[in-house]
């Protein structure tokens, strides 16, 4: 998307789809393709927030890691109830994947725990590329992003797949020096559909393990 100033726009992970705002890393990589990565420990993120909030289910899941956003930073997930338990789980952790990313990026998690927590495999190592890239460029994350459409698929049952769409174009990246949104104009690429594959580890935990996002996807244009 469009969210992202002109030094990242030659940033990206994957030639056939473009990294956005919140998109955590394509790992739809050529070099991926040919074996995982092993699952290291993402370095800490930038420091820096002012007033954070909570993710209401980070805060009652016990022995996660509590997930805070920037109080400029509104993340809303729609669809969240399937009336299936598994799905409502996977859902759920599919949703704190995506605010750990951003929360890393933000700074409210200097020291990446959400990031690793909620991420193993080739989504961890996008999310730490991508995590970085904004470090380096001394940015934040403000706005608000909606993410809709979200179907969950199990795969017997540890693993799960979720499609979900994304709107970015209220999403924008933020100098840190100056405490200003970049703002850019709104356009078809901002609209997101992320396909992911999810695993239950031995905490009951599902993390993602893949992830590949595709701007100006026709199915999310509404």
């Amino acid at each position: 998307m469009n969210r992202r100033p002109t030094l990242l726009a030659a940033l990206t992970l994957t030639a056939a789809a473009a990294l956005t705002l919140s998109a955590c890393g394509s790992d739809d990589s050529s070099k991926n393709k040919d074996k995982d990565k092993d699952n290291g420990k993402v370095a800490g993120a930038d420091t820096g927030a002012g007033n954070a909030s909570s993710s209401a289910s980070a805060q009652q899941a016990a022995g996660r890691p509590e997930i805070k956003l920037p109080s400029d930073l509104i993340m809303t997930f729609e669809g969240g109830k399937t009336g299936d338990a598994v799905k409502d789980a996977v859902l759920a952790d599919n949703a704190e994947r995506m605010r750990s990313v951003n929360a890393a990026i933000a700074g409210t998690d200097p020291e990446a725990k959400a990031l690793n927590f909620y991420n193993t495999g080739r989504a961890l190592e996008a999310a730490a590329i991508w995590v970085d890239k904004f470090k380096k460029a001394d940015l934040g994350i403000t706005g608000t992003i909606r993410y809709y459409d979200r179907t969950v698929t199990l795969d017997g049952s540890k693993a799960a797949s979720v499609v979900f769409c994304a709107d970015e174009s209220k999403g924008y990246a933020k100098d840190l020096k100056t405490n200003k949104p970049k703002v850019t104009t709104p356009s078809d690429e901002d609209f997101i559909l992320y396909n992911t594959r999810l695993e239950k580890n031995s905490d009951e935990v599902w993390q993602t393990t893949r992830i590949v996002s595709t701007a100006g996807a026709k199915q999310c244009l509404k």
